[in-house]
């Protein structure tokens, strides 16, 4: 037998996957298509319901968090067609002319919706807007995108002087800013770039390091006027906007190629080809590290659709090699550590992450849930204030892991789970679902 018997055990609504390697190992073939970019997904949706006529999305993730975005502007008058991967309908209300709901906007476990919709939501005056979110999301900062809306104007409220949901909003006609951010934060540049669509004037971000630019991207496709700065990493929104709506084709999100490139560079005799990939030169970190690992990885059938940089990844199996990661890299693969961190489990040598203290504020605590549940298996890594040092090449055998609720650490989990010797049982793995909801039924497929 060659294949890994992955099988699912649900109970009290909570899901655990069984991965058993058989004896005799395995190896991992197939061709792959992954979900939709979920960043791309929720701005096509917020940009299409805030633009005026119609806007046509192909290819939209149908995870959990972008179903809370179209249903929180959907509240807030815009006309959301039933959510498919085929083509989704937009109507649009037009920039300023969403109406106050007559309920809270609940985020879920979204912070990109709640983030990037606050800019949008503090710029509708005479509109009052509450948000909140789940018991994960409720306990993530939010005093990053409310410090600069509050210098714009913006009418904030919530716990601890508004650095937590839920949050109340008193729309205000806002006032330019030109906002240094601390951090390199596409959600951060997004919301303040998503409140200047309607205030007098030139709005700029300005970050540390350059963090994806999809907003960008589809703003300037809506129509609005963007100037961006590469030398000093700087976006500038010049308003107010005038967006109409647009066809939109959402190629597949490489965060959710990175565990396939992972897994097939890590498990002898493998080979998988992942088509229809978004490689924006702001989000392929991963590739980066990855080939500074040794991975072999080719980009096939390069070329652009709807203004995003698209390919298909071929990768085979390959012994990697530690390296360091850590500087101006790190913005463009935050995402993707959890899944760097398998992969370096199973290089030569140490592999040191720093420059990550950002990771410790998403779903869960990454940095110290993916040490404690690696070092479970067998692995040795050290957590570190901002990063992680994983010495690769120890022997990993399955036990019980837990996804603390994290989408992105159950999926590694279970390609760690891959070279383990017996059974490993992920706990809360139905977290994947959201932003992959295929992926426990692709990773039976590519196994089998």
């Amino acid at each position: 037998m060659n294949a890994a018997i992955v099988t699912r055990k649900i109970t009290d609504s909570q899901e655990t996957l069984i991965i058993q390697r058989p004896k005799s190992g395995l190896c991992l073939n197939g061709n792959i298509q992954v979900p939709g970019d979920k960043s791309i997904s929720h701005r096509a949706l917020m940009l299409g319901a805030i633009a005026q006529g119609e806007t046509i999305i192909k290819g939209l993730l149908l995870g959990e968090d972008p179903r809370r975005t179209a249903k929180c502007f959907s509240l807030l008058g815009a006309n959301i067609s039933e959510l498919n991967t085929e083509l989704v309908k937009v109507q649009g209300v037009g920039l300023g002319q969403l109406k106050e709901p007559s309920q809270v906007l609940d985020c879920g476990n979204s912070g990109t919706t709640m983030r990037l919709m606050l800019g949008i939501l503090a710029s509708h005056p005479e509109c009052f807007f509450t948000v909140t979110g789940d018991n994960s999301l409720v306990q993530r900062p939010m005093s990053r995108v409310a410090k600069p809306l509050t210098q714009m104007g913006a009418q904030i409220w919530g716990r601890q002087g508004g650095s937590f949901a839920p949050l109340a909003i008193q729309g205000q006609k806002l006032k330019h800013i030109h906002y240094h951010s601390p951090i390199a934060s596409a959600q951060v540049k997004s919301c303040i770039l998503f409140a200047g669509l309607m205030t007098e004037g030139k709005t700029m971000v300005t970050e540390p390091a350059l963090s994806r630019d999809h907003s960008e991207r589809m703003l300037q496709a809506f129509g609005a006027q963007i100037e961006i700065d590469p030398e000093t990493n700087s976006a500038t929104v010049v308003g107010p906007a005038q967006l109409k709506g647009q066809n939109v084709v959402v190629p597949g999100d490489i965060s959710s190629a990175a565990f396939w490139l992972v897994a097939a560079a890590t498990v002898p005799g493998s080979e998988l080809l992942i088509s229809n990939v978004g490689v924006n030169p702001t989000r392929t970190g991963i590739l980066e590290a990855l080939e500074m690992m040794g991975a072999n990885i080719v980009q096939e059938n390069q070329r652009v659709v709807a203004g995003e940089p698209v390919a298909d990844l071929r990768v085979r199996y390959g012994q990697l090699r530690a390296c360091e990661i850590s500087g101006g890299i790190i913005p463009r693969l935050i995402d993707e550590i959890p899944i760097l961190a398998v992969a370096a489990m199973f290089a030569e040598g140490t592999t040191v992450i720093r420059d990550a203290s950002e990771l410790r504020v998403k779903e869960s605590d990454r940095l110290a849930v993916m040490a404690t549940q690696l070092q479970r298996l067998g692995a040795k890594v050290t957590e570190l204030p901002d990063g992680l040092e994983i010495t690769g090449g120890m022997s990993v055998t399955g036990t019980d892991v837990e996804s603390h609720g994290d989408h992105r650490v159950a999926m590694s989990l279970a390609i760690a789970a891959l070279n383990a010797n017996g059974s490993t049982y992920i706990h809360e793995a139905e977290a994947a679902s959201i932003s992959y909801p295929d992926f426990i039924t692709t990773l039976q497929e590519v196994c089998g």
